[in-house]
């Protein structure tokens, strides 16, 4: 056998092994993410009007129960939806908020 059919035979060879590899590693990563039956749960969102005394974990109290998150997830979320920095917000300006269908 020439050196060069040796050479084919090893490149061809290596190249099934890692398509293989990879496509296990795929199918097993795409198993492993899906969530169980059951848990997924509808989000929705809406812009709520900041009241007077509202705090973000007064407002993290109300709207979290039917998303999966607890208060203080819900927390971050909402600072990460809206680019707040910290816990300040104001009377009268808006928040995007996020909720889910209560759970029966």
């Amino acid at each position: 056998m020439k050196q060069y059919d040796k050479a084919r035979i090893v490149v061809l060879t290596i190249f099934i092994l890692s398509f293989g590899f990879g496509l296990c590693g795929t199918v097993m990563m795409s198993a492993m993410a899906k969530e169980p039956a059951g848990e997924k749960r509808s989000a929705y969102y809406t812009s709520i009007e900041i009241r007077e005394g509202d705090t973000l974990w007064k407002i993290a109290q109300e709207y979290a129960p039917g998303t999966g998150l607890s208060v203080s997830e819900y927390v971050g979320c909402l600072r990460q939806m809206n680019r707040l920095s910290g816990d300040t917000i104001h009377t009268g300006n808006y928040l995007t908020v996020m909720y889910g269908e209560p759970q029966l």
